[in-house]
């Protein structure tokens, strides 16, 4: 198990915000809850104003279900270029999910994704990522901030 630190996303954020910024997006939609920090960053580096997010359950805890669960709905009125972000491309399901039907309903428009970590055994590679993972990551939105509720 891998700890990820803030001074890492920090570091890594600004990476894929430079790497993002020629490429003219229009809108974030963020996979929720994995990809709701990252979203946020990448939309004040971007200046991009436009961010939605789909909830998603996939896990429980480090627990995979047997199934995804998709819910929200994106609205994208005139917007050519979505980037869909997440923390990690881990198995690739929720992302390629997200994206098949994102695609499906909107084809109009281009979809691009990004994440901070790619798994190689993943089935889905996403656009832009920063790292390789070959661990379960615990990101510091996971850890830093947990309530002790024996106190």
């Amino acid at each position: 198990m891998k700890y990820y630190s803030y001074e890492h996303f920090k570091q890594d954020t600004n990476k894929l915000i430079n790497t993002l910024n020629s490429l003219e997006i229009e809108s974030i939609v963020a996979i929720a809850r994995g990809g709701l920090m990252l979203s946020h960053a990448i939309s004040e580096g971007l200046d991009v104003r436009d961010v939605q997010s789909l909830k998603t359950e996939f896990y429980d805890g480090s627990k995979k279900r047997d199934y995804i669960t998709i819910q929200n709905n994106c609205i994208f009125k005139d917007v050519k270029k979505v980037l869909i972000v997440d923390d990690i491309s881990d198995s690739g399901e929720t992302l390629k999910t997200v994206i098949d039907e994102l695609k499906q309903k909107h084809p109009e428009v281009e979809f691009i994704s990004a994440t901070l970590f790619f798994k190689s055994t993943s089935i889905y590679e996403p656009d832009f990522w920063i790292n390789d993972a070959d661990e379960w990551i615990e990101f510091f939105w996971e850890k830093d901030f947990l309530y002790d509720f024996k106190t």
